[in-house]
């Protein structure tokens, strides 16, 4: 089976301080990970190496066979897609003035903004995610003017413009209202039908739908459990990473948690 992403023996040190420690874990064909923890346990540095925008202070790394020291990461990075809040803060004023489908069409550049020549298959490959996630009441709008749920599925729809082997979701529905929440969620179905594995973090554990398949659940830069959702997402592991009497209960293959004092 092929292996999506490997690490061995990670550790990565920042100011004299290890943030992560000893991280050995595997992604393979097939899987799609939701990566879980505390604030400070270690997920947007564990996504910093996965993207190569990190080294690791010692251990070993391969992502979707580009192996760290004998690769281009540049390279690994185009067939990642990405999307994160620290991607609005940083292009906030470029996107604003943005029409929905040149956000879009960006992303087969890699560009936050659209300055390169724009193909017929680009423009239908654009109008295709336009269909399937149901944005075509807003084609021609300026990003500004979008809704939180709107510019959501805009930019995820960006990212997988280039058709990734890898697309993380960091966080996607922070300050999102239900309604909008679930539409995003309902979108991942329809995102591992295609040859693209998921990284999905989140604070939230109700969030992980039927489609995906394993968690990664971190605590103070180590793994504290890694395997299929069901073996993970127990009372006692859940309760150890959060610090909190956690029960779980599934509906629907989704685990729900209730705190008991």
């Amino acid at each position: 089976m092929t292996v999506i992403i490997r690490m061995r023996d990670v550790s990565w040190a920042r100011g004299g301080r290890m943030i992560l420690r000893d991280i050995n874990w595997e992604v393979k064909e097939g899987e799609q990970w939701a990566i879980l923890g505390l604030n400070g346990s270690g997920k947007t540095s564990l996504l910093n190496i996965v993207t190569g925008y990190q080294y690791p202070t010692r251990g070993d790394v391969e992502v979707l066979g580009y192996r760290f020291g004998q690769a281009s990461l540049p390279e690994l990075r185009r067939h990642i897609g990405f999307v994160s809040s620290s991607l609005l803060d940083q292009f906030h004023d470029t996107l604003q003035t943005e029409t929905v489908e040149d956000v879009i069409l960006s992303g087969k550049f890699a560009t936050i903004g659209l300055y390169d020549a724009v193909t017929d298959d680009d423009w239908a490959r654009a109008e295709s995610f336009i269909e399937s996630f149901r944005l075509e009441a807003i084609k021609g709008k300026r990003y500004a003017t979008l809704s939180q749920g709107e510019k959501r599925k805009t930019l995820i729809a960006r990212a997988l413009m280039t058709n990734p082997k890898l697309l993380i979701l960091d966080e996607p529905t922070v300050g999102l209202d239900l309604l909008a929440r679930e539409e995003i969620l309902a979108l991942i179905g329809q995102i591992v039908t295609q040859p693209c594995h998921l990284l999905y973090v989140t604070h939230y554990i109700e969030e992980i739908v039927d489609s995906i398949t394993h968690v990664l659940l971190l605590q103070d830069g180590r793994i504290l459990a890694a395997g299929q959702k069901e073996e993970v997402l127990t009372d006692e592991r859940l309760s150890e990473a959060f610090r909190l009497p956690i029960r779980v209960h599934w509906e629907d293959g989704r685990p729900w948690v209730s705190v008991h004092r």
